[in-house]
């Protein structure tokens, strides 16, 4: 069970992920999200798939979400539990971090329980210290309506965070 391959995600893909991701946000691994924010947001997406193009399954996806102009999120990063342990996160982990190097993002941060693949690839845990930003980025993320901004900072209003998970982030080389 190896042969799969990345992309980026398209709207036809929508349905798949989001039944993929209904066992995980029940089971609170991920925030649930209207169909309405995949759409909005499906060009943030990778998606692993196998099979013939014609016949193709999704085993996984994940998005980058961009934050500020050195800063971006791994966000909904998933695979089937049948290919755990197969490469396929660490494929689609590995094709958001070459999209963020392509847009100058120096910084990539996640909200995880999976700490261990995590620190694999690079990534550190925050803790409870402020948010590693200067001053005047941490004012300006305060205007985001964004959930995970809102975790990235550790706000107040947030705590505890929502899921019980780990910040976590990478410098990027």
């Amino acid at each position: 069970m190896t042969d799969f391959r990345i992309r980026p995600a398209r709207t036809a893909d929508v349905r798949a992920i989001m039944s993929m991701s209904e066992p995980l946000v029940e089971n609170r691994v991920l925030v649930a999200k209207e169909a309405v924010a995949y759409y909005e947001d499906i060009q943030e997406f990778l998606v692993a798939e196998t099979g013939e193009a014609d016949q193709a399954r999704l085993i996984g996806f994940g998005a980058l979400h961009v934050m500020w102009e050195d800063l971006a999120e791994v966000r909904t990063l998933a695979t089937d539990p049948a290919w755990r342990g197969h490469g396929v996160g660490s494929a689609l982990l590995g094709g958001l971090l070459d999209r963020a190097r392509d847009l100058g993002i120096r910084r990539v941060f996640c909200l995880t329980f999976e700490t261990e693949f995590f620190t694999r690839h690079g990534f550190e845990p925050i803790d409870d210290e402020p948010a590693p930003v200067d001053p005047e980025v941490y004012a300006e993320l305060l205007r985001s309506p964004d959930e995970g901004v809102a975790e990235f900072l550790d706000l107040a209003r947030v705590k505890p965070n929502t899921l019980g998970n780990t910040r976590m982030i990478r410098s990027l080389d």
